[in-house]
């Protein structure tokens, strides 16, 4: 089968359009034909040798490496002990993450049963591998975390904060992956949703259910925004603590990417900050599926890239100013 990989940690060339065996299957897995896998931050992160984290959270990586976690396709062999999906079945997932052995990035791929779900009948094989990362991510945050585990960053478990009618909350970078679904998750909660993005993408985020959009390159949300219960920050970085200024006391702060805060400038404010790192989770997604299904949830799609030009997808992403996910289509 054809499948990407990278032999050295490097930027979007060091992707190769390899032959290499299709996996075999082991107990609790399903062979799946890949029709479209989703692009996401961990993917570059790793063909970049993971430098965004630090030294000693860093994974030691044995090359070659296919990367990739989020998939859309069918159902081509199941193990003896599987009973959950059968030959055929179209299934969608993210794959063994936390972790970096998904390897979505090629045109079969072996999926343990817990970490998949039916696609919607609602999707597209390109819109259902958009969505599991980012949708999980947002899920996980706002509605309901599905474990116990603590925060890698913080050692404390994450407490979604129960979203509800008359609250607002603000999302920042709504329009890209984990933003998006950020947006419909809150307005479908009822909340009054303050969108911050790029003025191009605002007639996407007012479809998606904003109440407000921002747009950052000409207003800074930080002055003409109070009162807020939740920031779901999917931009983090270095400023992002300027967002406390806009949180009430006792709101929460939810920071996606790598940003810091200092805690007793937060204790002093009476706000909570808490992340999570998003784990692998099927039944979730099943859940989520029946929303695509019912029409309370859509997948925006940025662009889409043949497998074969996994590179071009990459230096895509690099470019920034995603509206929505950016997608691999595999089998036509």
């Amino acid at each position: 089968m054809k499948a990407i990989q990278f032999h050295e940690a490097g930027g979007p060339d060091v992707l190769r359009y390899d032959d290499v065996p299709v996996p075999e299957i082991g107990p609790g897995e399903v062979l799946v034909r890949v029709h479209a896998a989703g692009i996401n931050p961990p993917d570059w992160y790793l063909r970049e040798g993971l430098t965004v984290m630090p030294p000693e959270m860093r994974p030691a990586l044995e090359f070659p490496l296919t990367p990739g976690t989020d998939l859309s396709g069918v159902v081509e062999a199941v193990a003896p002990d599987v009973r959950e999906f059968a030959v055929g079945d179209e299934v969608f997932g993210m794959l063994r993450f936390p972790g970096f052995d998904g390897r979505t990035y090629a045109e079969y791929v072996a999926a343990p049963v817990s970490d998949l779900a039916r696609k919607p009948a609602a999707l597209d094989h390109v819109q259902a591998a958009g969505a599991p990362m980012a949708v999980l991510t947002a899920w996980q945050y706002l509605i309901d975390l599905g474990h116990e585990v603590p925060s890698p960053f913080t050692g404390r478990v994450h407490s979604p904060v129960p979203l509800a009618p008359g609250m607002t909350v603000l999302v920042n970078g709504a329009a890209g992956g984990v933003g998006h679904f950020a947006v419909q998750l809150a307005t479908w909660k009822g909340a009054h949703v303050i969108a911050v993005a790029s003025g191009r993408h605002e007639q996407f985020l007012r479809k998606l259910g904003a109440d407000e959009v921002i747009d950052y390159t000409t207003t800074d949300a930080t002055e003409v925004t109070r009162d807020v219960d939740v920031v779901i920050d999917a931009v983090g970085g270095p400023g992002a603590a300027r967002f406390l200024t806009v949180v009430k006391r006792g709101g929460t702060i939810l920071p996606v990417f790598f940003a810091e805060y200092d805690p007793e400038e937060t204790a002093r404010l009476g706000i909570a900050v808490s992340n999570i790192q998003v784990r692998s989770d099927g039944p979730q997604l099943a859940t989520i599926g029946r929303l695509f299904d019912e029409g309370k949830l859509q997948v925006g799609v940025d662009s889409t890239y043949p497998l074969s030009d996994a590179a071009g997808a990459h230096a895509r992403a690099a470019r920034g100013h995603i509206q929505g996910k950016i997608v691999l289509t595999v089998l036509p």
